[in-house]
């Protein structure tokens, strides 16, 4: 893959591109094609252990960097993001098999997050002050840097999900070692440290580590210099994480999966909610994090909609998504390709109607959309990660509030309906994480707080709750004059 933003070396340490130490290769391929688009030397426990100590150094200078200096850099940063915008976009379409749409909000987002960023390092010189209770003491309080945080990030928005943790942590004070997807590791960070070094980022504030998680096991986690382990993922690699983090002690901030319901009540614009959905299910061939799992619609209105649904989505593009007009391109491997084919089989043998059957070619597959799905069904309970859309009729809203809470997750959530109020309140009661009154599930702002409850997470991105995960608090208490102690 020819492409001026990527080094022919993999591995970004202390400033300089490396080879990576192990004696063994990744490749990264176009998943629609099967294309090679660039072979690594993958990183092992030497260059992870290497990364780390040049972070922690590296931390002790970057803390007394001027908080004005910073935010040049991060701005010098976001030109290179702009100045490359094109470029970026056609990586992201041929690595992570986006399409164009889907790889221009991705742009977008990882953009807005690096602006938000700019607000940061100004944020980490504020004192609050508070009263006090014992007399003449002044209480202040302060946020400190956590030091050096490790991030790990997935493969199906890998410029963003990677620039979410990376670039408020770096912007706070820290230094950060990053693992990328291997699947999408231009994207998710070559990309990235491209940028930092452009931008004049000092060495060692960022690290890439391109590796496969055979090469170093735990030791990305378990190293003790990271005190943050910020992790986008599955559900299950994102509890392993959690409880050896939790033996040592380390804070996590974990993003997982998610079973997402889109609640179409009685009096709901059916037109409306039938664009909302196809859109909140079909983005990136449903490999989203907040899609749409589950479509719950009130029973007077379930025929219309599966009706004005199945002709919606029959007509999507589908293909190779360097085709501009193609909305469903590949899904990201193999592996997940028949993660899908065998949820199909499953939903069918369980008796949910399959009223669109899709097809299989190669990593592409088309939609197939099921009706009368109940939800205890396999397909209803699982995060699909795939285009396979299932519509669940409801007959009242406790029913339905009820049906949305009955899964591990709680990640997002969207309701339609023309009464706001009605909506919101149904919003307050679902257990989740973010839930959207007339729009799909898919929503991410760069100033919001982002994240979910039960198995879809721990903690907050966006705005100034990242100041809570990549920082610590500090009190300090001042006795102005003498106290009198009991003793």
């Amino acid at each position: 893959m020819n492409n001026i933003l990527i080094k022919p070396v993999n591995q970004f340490i202390g400033g300089s591109w490396e080879v990576g130490s192990s004696k063994k290769k990744g490749t990264i391929h176009n998943p629609f094609n099967n294309e090679v688009l660039a072979e690594v030397t993958l990183a092992n426990e030497v260059d992870v252990n290497e990364a780390y100590e040049i972070a922690k150094e590296a931390q002790k200078s970057w803390l007394k960097v001027p908080s004005t200096e910073k935010v040049t850099i991060l701005k010098k940063a976001a030109t290179y993001l702009e100045r490359n915008k094109e470029e970026i976009i056609n990586i992201l379409v041929k690595e992570a098999g986006s399409s164009f749409i889907k790889a221009t909000i991705e742009f977008e987002a990882a953009l807005n997050i690096l602006k938000e960023s700019f607000n940061y390092p100004s944020k980490m010189e504020e004192t609050i002050e508070l009263p006090s209770q014992t007399k003449h003491k002044e209480n202040l309080v302060y946020r400190d840097p956590v030091g050096v945080v490790g991030v790990i990030s997935s493969f199906n928005f890998p410029l963003h999900l990677s620039m979410r943790s990376i670039v408020p942590a770096i912007a706070m004070g820290n230094t950060v070692v990053h693992k990328p997807d291997l699947q999408t590791a231009i994207s998710g960070g070559t990309i990235i440290a491209k940028m930092f070094e452009e931008a004049g980022l000092p060495a060692g504030v960022f690290n890439l580590i391109v590796t496969d998680i055979k090469e170093i096991g735990d030791s990305f986690i378990e190293h003790p210099i990271p005190k943050i382990i910020s992790f986008t993922g599955s559900t299950g690699v994102g509890k392993h994480i959690g409880s050896i983090a939790g033996q040592n002690l380390k804070k996590v901030a974990l993003e997982l999966g998610g079973n997402n319901p889109f609640i179409v009540l009685e009096d709901a614009n059916i037109e409306e909610a039938v664009n909302a959905a196809v859109f909140g299910k079909f983005l990136h061939q449903g490999q989203v994090c907040m899609i749409i799992n589950r479509m719950l619609v009130h029973r007077s209105l379930y025929k219309e909609f599966v009706e004005r649904f199945v002709e919606r989505v029959s007509k999507l593009p589908f293909g190779n998504p360097e085709d501009p007009s193609v909305i469903i391109g590949p899904l990201i491997n193999e592996k997940q390709v028949q993660k899908v084919e065998d949820l199909v089989q499953i939903a069918k043998q369980e008796g949910a109607t399959p009223v669109l059957e899709g097809t299989i070619e190669g990593n592409v597959v088309t939609p197939f959309v099921f009706a009368d799905v109940t939800n205890d069904m396999k397909i209803a309970q699982s995060e699909i990660f795939g285009p396979i859309a299932t519509i669940i009729p409801f007959d009242n809203e406790e029913e339905v509030i009820k049906f949305a809470n009955d899964t591990a997750y709680g990640l997002s959530a969207g309701i339609f309906t023309k009464d706001i109020e009605k909506g919101r309140k149904i919003a307050r009661q679902i257990e989740s994480g973010m839930a959207h009154v007339n729009d799909q599930s898919v929503n991410d702002e760069s100033m919001v707080p982002f994240g979910g409850i039960k198995s879809s997470g721990l903690g907050r991105y966006g705005g100034c709750w990242a100041l809570e995960e990549f920082t610590n608090t500090k009190w300090i208490s001042i006795q102005n004059n003498p106290r009198n102690y009991p003793f």
